[in-house]
């Protein structure tokens, strides 16, 4: 029966959930397979999350279902090893997951009404998350913002906690000064410091920015990915130029280069003035 199940390609959730029973057997299975634990496993997770997050960026929407998939697995993958632990099993994390969005949309699901703003909403919404927070004795404000999240996604979270009890700046301009303020402890710190001391210094400057990401509505994550995708774009556009002469970033300096890259923003931005 779970050979055909295995091989059924219509087998849905219960043949996923059978395949990774069959990776992991201790007789039978993939020797890398059982060999995994959560401590592992959760790098793949994290990968996979970002590649998720790049197919959307991409809207490569074929590769999206591809990487939903993988990600989807990750959860496979730590069900079964908590099931073997004795800790939970698939079917008890999609409970709970079930049950927090019915209790966190009682809008939805329940007899409060849906005529409210988006704002109060998400009041209620943070009172609820307080609320289970304190259930599992989170009582500091901080409690409960996952130490894995990427860093700057993390800042904006624990500024957004400490903002909440009014631990916060009114407006960017304050934010600008902190900005001005930290990065000239940063040359200070180059100047003088030691490494261990500039990398900090170097945190608390990131951690501002974060701050004035928060303020600007802008997700720090999201801006710092789309530079990146830019680098990459004027990059292999300067690496392409090079190549019209039969150079190399190597055989060039970065004169040469500097100029190039000039060149390349402002033609993208001419290409851009067109199609407006």
């Amino acid at each position: 029966m779970a050979d055909t199940l295995i091989h059924d390609p219509n087998g849905g959730m219960p043949r996923l959930l059978e395949i990774m029973r069959r990776l992991r057997d201790p007789q039978t299975g993939c020797p890398w397979d059982i060999e995994q634990d959560f401590d592992s496993i959760a790098p793949y997770t994290i990968e996979e999350a970002y590649e998720v997050a790049d197919a959307i960026t991409r809207k490569d929407w074929a590769d999206l279902e591809g990487e939903l998939g993988d990600l989807l697995l990750q959860t496979v993958y730590h069900t079964a090893i908590g099931a073997e632990s004795g800790l939970f099993d698939f079917e008890s994390v999609v409970k709970t997951i079930s049950d927090k969005m019915v209790a966190r949309h009682p809008h939805v699901f329940g007899d409060e009404s849906r005529e409210k703003s988006a704002e109060q909403q998400t009041k209620d919404w943070e009172a609820i998350k307080a609320a289970e927070r304190g259930a599992k004795a989170q009582t500091r404000t901080l409690d409960g913002v996952a130490a894995g999240l990427p860093a700057l996604t993390r800042a904006v979270k624990l500024q957004k906690r400490a903002a909440r009890v009014g631990f916060d700046w009114p407006d960017t301009s304050h934010v600008l000064d902190k900005i001005i303020e930290e990065a000239g402890e940063l040359v200070e710190a180059r100047d003088t410091l030691t490494h261990d001391e500039v990398t900090e210094e170097f945190g608390d400057l990131m951690f501002v920015m974060a701050n004035l990401a928060r303020h600007l509505e802008v997700d720090p994550e999201t801006a710092v990915r789309a530079t990146n995708a830019k680098f990459i774009r004027r990059f292999n556009a300067v690496e392409d130029k090079l190549a019209m002469i039969n150079k190399t970033p190597a055989q060039s300096n970065l004169a040469e280069m500097d100029a190039l890259w000039d060149q390349v923003k402002a033609e993208e931005k001419t290409r851009s003035n067109k199609s407006d």
